[in-house]
């Protein structure tokens, strides 16, 4: 066999793994990333180590296959809090960094610390690639890893501060295993007698529901909920993460449920005598702080994670397994609709309920545009396949609201908590699916955290458009400071006009201050055939409402 460098090997693996992008800062592995480019895998330069774990995430997200980002040994720290996200939405994110050596440990080496504490609670698996040759298999098990059970980020710590182990040669007998490069890497299948249990349990309910979780993302399990729902009738709720897995003009379509929810998703919910979780994880934002559903309404949960069985609600039995796959047995088992009809008429007038109650402020024309108007404005606007990227706060609870996406092959991602995740993710998605329109939406205050990545966007080419809901500070939390005006510091911004710094750095951008001018100028940014933003001044007044809850 002929000798390679880990760099060389480093680059054919990951193409072979079907990974084309690598989002890092500098100086990680340059060596390794002259090779990554001769094969194919194109370098991302980002400004910050938190953005390129970002960009990482949304890449896994939208592709399915790894998301791959690396900085020197000083920027791992900044890289590790990236990975946060990853971790809570279960993300294939391999996370490559440089480390110590043994001849520099404890030494008080330039730039060095102990990273293993750091990532241990943060990724699934952590390890030192301390010579070159050990790079195969401990790669191969890093990807096996992140893209098996229920997915999230690794990490590989490479010797010298920015990898200087992977410029050993030696002989690589190590053959790369691909399966282990996308999410579901393996499709188990729920036991027979476990499937035969639940159809039982749900044939026995008058009012069933499915609460769909991200799990169904992750599977790629969209297309199987729907064929499932509509043959047995169920209605669907879902988490804000899996929102597009039902059309919102279906019959069958609750709504997102729980804390970023429409109030008639959580009456829903709560009004089912049995509850078939799909890919949830029943934590604290899809149940509402565990009160929507009820505590020991009758429940059956699908997850390819046994942690998950039975986590916070009881269950007359778990389905161990991926989601598609036992939706499937479990459709096979049911063989057609299940609850009463009663319960259909019942969702019909929850559905009606929400249109009537929304309908005010999504067509509302007030001087100040609405943050409802605006997500209704964008909805009717987002082409087929489009993708919608979308932060926490104040922008995932106007999208689980009042966001509407019905067209083929139209989507959403969202950040699991973290502030700011969503521009940098939407250039990741972006460069996974380049032919796709990707649309960011975001809040200013979320927008400020990683604004220099336009000019990223802008270097490679990521045509994203960035939608910022501008008004102008953390307006929900003004309520934490008792409308005191000597306070207002803690929540109020000045006022800035994005569009003009976007402009500052060549990005085609657009100012809104009247809903009129919505639709020309998100028209103009689709076609803009270059990355484009646009500042929309909305209400400062408004805030999402407060979820319901069952009295």
């Amino acid at each position: 066999m002929t000798k390679q460098s880990g760099n060389r090997v480093l680059a054919e693996m990951l193409k072979t793994y079907g990974v084309d992008c690598f989002f890092n800062v500098p100086m990680i592995i340059p060596a390794a990333i002259k090779e990554m480019t001769a094969v194919g895998v194109k370098s991302i330069v980002t400004h910050s180590e938190k953005a390129a774990a970002y960009m990482a995430d949304g890449y896994a997200r939208e592709s399915g296959r790894v998301g791959v980002c690396g900085s020197q040994a000083i920027g791992a720290t900044n890289l590790a809090s990236g990975l946060l996200d990853a971790l809570m939405a279960k993300s294939a994110v391999l996370a490559v960094t440089g480390g110590g050596t043994a001849d520099t440990r404890e030494r008080n080496f330039y730039q060095e610390i102990d990273l293993r504490s750091i990532y241990a609670g943060l990724t699934k698996f952590s390890a030192r690639v301390e010579k070159a040759q050990r790079l195969p298999d401990l790669l191969q098990q890093a990807l096996r890893i992140a893209t098996t059970g229920s997915p999230g980020p690794t990490h590989l710590e490479l010797g010298g501060f920015w990898g200087a182990a992977l410029m050993e040669d030696f002989d690589s007998v190590m053959k790369p295993e691909p399966r282990y490069g996308s999410c579901p890497s393996f499709r188990p299948a729920a036991a027979v007698e476990d499937i035969q249990t639940a159809a039982s349990a749900i044939r026995n309910a008058k009012r069933p529901i499915i609460v769909a979780g991200s799990g169904i993302r992750v599977s790629r399990a969209q297309a199987m909920l729907l064929e499932f729902a509509r043959l047995t009738k169920i209605p669907v709720a879902t988490s804000l993460d899996a929102k597009a897995a039902m059309p919102e003009s279906d019959d069958l379509c609750v709504g997102v449920v729980g804390d970023y929810s429409r109030d008639t998703a959580n009456i829903a919910v709560s009004e089912a005598d049995f509850i078939l979780f799909v890919g949830s994880t029943t934590g604290s934002m899809t149940t509402r702080q565990w009160s929507v559903p009820t505590p020991g309404t009758p429940a059956v949960q699908i997850d390819i994670d046994p942690r998950e069985l039975g986590r916070n609600y009881p269950l007359n039995v778990g389905l161990l397994g991926d989601p598609a796959v036992v939706l499937e047995q479990l459709g096979a088992e049911l063989a057609g609709p299940v609850g009463y009809p009663a319960w259909l008429a019942r969702i019909a007038e929850l559905r009606m309920q929400w249109a009537t109650t929304a309908v005010e402020n999504e067509t509302a024309e007030a001087a100040a545009i609405r943050p409802e108007r605006l997500c209704r404005m964008m909805s009717e606007l987002l082409p087929d396949g489009a993708l919608v990227a979308v932060d926490t706060g104040h922008s995932a609870g106007w999208a689980a609201r009042n966001m509407y996406l019905d067209r083929p092959g139209q989507s959403l991602i969202r950040c699991a908590g973290s502030l700011g995740w969503s521009f940098p993710a939407s250039l990741g998605a972006k460069c996974a699916n380049p032919e796709r329109p990707v649309v960011c939406f975001t809040g200013d205050g979320a927008f400020y955290y990683h604004f220099a990545e336009m000019e990223t966007a802008m270097r490679y080419g990521i045509n994203t458009v960035t939608v910022v809901n501008n008004n102008h500070g953390f307006n929900q939390e003004r309520v934490l400071w008792d409308e005191n005006l000597s306070l207002q510091r803690n929540w109020k911004f000045g006022r800035t006009d994005f569009a003009a710094i976007a402009s500052t750095f060549g990005v085609q951008s657009y100012r809104v201050e009247r809903a009129a001018e919505f639709e020309g100028a998100f028209k103009a940014a689709l076609a803009a055939g270059r990355p484009a933003l646009i500042d929309v001044d909305t209400d400062p007044s408004a805030v999402v409402p407060i979820p319901w809850t069952k009295p």
